[in-house]
């Protein structure tokens, strides 16, 4: 099974190597900056690991953990 998203430590770095998902819900994550060789900082996860609070292209952001899970990482 592929590393996806969900699967990243606190503090580390991770590359995205593809986007699962279909229609609205790939739009959403694309249109968050999330695309394929995108870097992605895990700056921290709340204590019931939802949501993850991420870096992505110089700005914070903070998604699900069902929407972590489509995100597949090299």
């Amino acid at each position: 099974m592929a590393k996806t998203l969900r699967d990243v430590a606190i503090g580390d770095t991770c590359v995205v190597a593809k986007l699962h998902g279909e229609g609205a819900v790939k739009r959403r994550i694309m249109d968050m900056g999330i695309t394929k060789g995108t870097e992605i900082y895990v700056r921290k996860v709340a204590p019931l690991g939802d949501p993850m609070e991420l870096t992505v292209r110089g700005y914070e952001l903070s998604i699900r953990k069902a929407d972590a899970e489509m995100i597949e990482i090299a």
